[in-house]
């Protein structure tokens, strides 16, 4: 039975906006084939002006906001500016839309858009992780969660930046289609089907305060050095501190404990060689460091979101395997 295309996407261009994430649903969505060859998505952008800045370019845009009643999905792209002030009438609109029930989407920083309408207050959303605090501060109604891809509230799904709103489309296909029309998409979009929204955004990194300070050779050390059975007593052994001043220090300069630390060192290792080698999960717990493989499942789970196979089965460069020695190597 051939399916009907009932979906029609609109696209909100806004002054600042990000050409990347409005291009984003514009070729995921736009492409998406149905049995007997429809598409499954009209996908429209109108904007708040005939011509849209976005950076370098100018953009027209061939509707208005009027077109915004004609959605059953809205997605906000992000605008280079997430706090700049916002035409009224167009915020006026996107509470319009969601009064009548229209599902809403945004990508990256357009989580802020949603926000300043007010419809992301008492809501779990998402966005950039490098902007999730500027976020919480700018609407404190919003629930931030700063840690995973996209989040799915009912009417409004949040992602967060680049990438992640490939992974927020291919959801949107999955929920509108099923599985196997969005892992069509997902290979004309030559992307991987798909990212689990729960999946972290990041693991953390050194901060510039603490490479600037006496941590900073600490954490090149516990880099070049993570593999080892390290306890608490010999990184402050090798940073000169007491235990307690070790945590002390590790927790003002990089918001996590030493042990933390070494943990997210171990998983982005641990990442690497699922990526570009065909050891087993057991066999890069050992060379990354963990004391066993069950812990190293659950702090590869804890940090990813994800289990050690389902990262590798989304990542795996298929053509390395063969090129890499599997040495635990440099990070």
């Amino acid at each position: 039975m051939e399916v009907e295309a009932v979906h029609t996407v609109v696209v909100l261009a806004l002054p600042g906006t990000i050409a990347f994430d409005l291009a984003t649903p514009i070729e995921v969505l736009g492409r998406v084939p149905l049995p007997g060859g429809k598409s499954g998505y009209e996908v429209l952008v109108c904007g708040s002006e005939p011509i849209i800045d976005a950076g370098p370019l100018r953009l027209a845009v061939d509707h208005g906001l009027d077109a915004l009643r004609t959605a059953d999905t809205i997605i906000v792209p992000g605008r280079r500016d997430p706090t700049a002030p916002l035409p009224t009438a167009a915020l006026a609109a996107l509470r319009a839309a969601a009064d009548a029930g229209t599902r809403m989407a945004s990508i990256c920083v357009g989580t802020f858009t949603l926000a300043a309408a007010g419809l992301l207050d008492d809501r779990r959303a998402t966005t950039h992780w490098a902007a999730a605090d500027l976020l919480r501060a700018t609407y404190p109604r919003v629930k931030v969660d700063p840690d995973v891809l996209y989040v799915d509230d009912g009417q409004f799904v949040t992602s967060a930046g680049a990438t992640a709103g490939v992974d927020m489309c291919l959801h949107l296909i999955s929920l509108d289609y099923g599985a196997a029309i969005a892992a069509d998409a997902s290979r004309l979009a030559v992307a991987a089907l798909h990212r689990d929204g729960g999946q972290a955004q990041f693991i953390p990194r050194p901060s510039a305060p603490a490479a600037q300070t006496g941590l900073g050779e600490v954490l090149q050390w516990l880099e070049a050095h993570v593999e080892r059975d390290l306890t608490l007593a010999d990184v402050a052994a090798r940073a000169g501190l007491s235990t307690r001043t070790l945590n002390r220090r590790f927790r003002d300069e990089t918001g996590h404990t030493p042990m933390q630390w070494v943990n997210a060192v171990r998983v982005r290792r641990a990442q690497e060689l699922l990526q570009s080698t065909d050891h087993g999960v057991d066999r890069i717990a050992h060379l990354v460091g963990f004391a066993s493989p069950a812990q190293f499942r659950l702090q590869f789970k804890r940090h990813s979101g994800v289990p050690p196979q389902s990262y590798r089965n989304t990542f795996r460069f298929p053509h390395r395997g063969a090129q890499i020695s599997g040495s635990a190597g440099k990070a």
